[in-house]
Formats: C-alpha cells, structure tokens, sequence
C-alpha cells in the first residue's frame, strides 16, 4: 500500500489527522505498525529537525524533555510542526532523507501548508 504523505492530508482537516493518530494508539490491534516522518522547530522560522520514528508520541517526549542529548537538546528544538504517516519504514525513512536534502524553503513551505501559526502539534495528538 501506498504511504499516506502530506499531499493526501492537504484536502483534509489537520484535526483529522490528529484523530487518525489518537485512534491508531487507541488501537488495541496493533498488528499493523505506522511510521512516521516529522519536523521539529525551536520556534516560528527557527531551527529545524527532521526525524523519523514508529512512535512519535514517545519519541518527540523525548526531544521535548531533552532525554536524548543531541542536536534538539542542544539547539532546544521542542516543537513538533508537521508530521506524516507511512505504512512501512522504507518509504518513512526514504521521505525523510529526501526531506532533509531539501532547500529550507520546501520545508517551511510544507510546514506552513498544514499548520501556517507554527503551533505545537504535540498536545493535539497526545
């Protein structure tokens, strides 16, 4: 199956994707694993990370309470600005290094496509 990248999510809400996420760690049948790609920011145009992970709830935890050291903690990269679902980790992790060879222009372009105040995504799907 094909992966559900941010092109397919542009003619729906992002609350529905935000609910996608919170019914897919509902899920007591987990037998199907998700990935997804996602983009941090310090703040509105500031730094930005790009990672990908099969549990983001988890894994943007740890950037936000710096448990990893590392360039988040570092550079204070908390804010989770956008984020993607796949259905395999060979097309998250092919998404994401195609990503983070992009101009930052792209990437703010996408950021701003889906959520163009910057907010901090993290508490709409936790």
């Amino acid at each position: 199956m094909p992966a559900v990248t941010a092109p397919a999510f542009a003619a729906s809400s992002f609350h529905e994707r935000d609910a996608y996420v919170k019914l897919y760690y509902a899920s007591t049948s987990m037998m199907e694993k998700h990935f997804f790609v996602y983009v941090l920011a310090s703040r509105r145009n500031g730094t930005l990370y790009i990672g990908v992970t099969s549990d983001i709830l988890r894994r943007v935890w740890e950037h936000r309470s710096k448990a990893v050291p590392g360039f988040t903690a570092t550079y204070g990269v908390t804010r989770l600005v956008y984020f993607e679902v796949h259905e395999n980790a060979e097309s998250a992790i092919l998404r994401e290094k195609r990503m983070k060879k992009w101009r930052r222009s792209w990437k703010v372009d996408l950021i701003e496509s889906t959520n163009p105040t910057w907010r901090d995504l993290y508490a709409e799907i936790a």
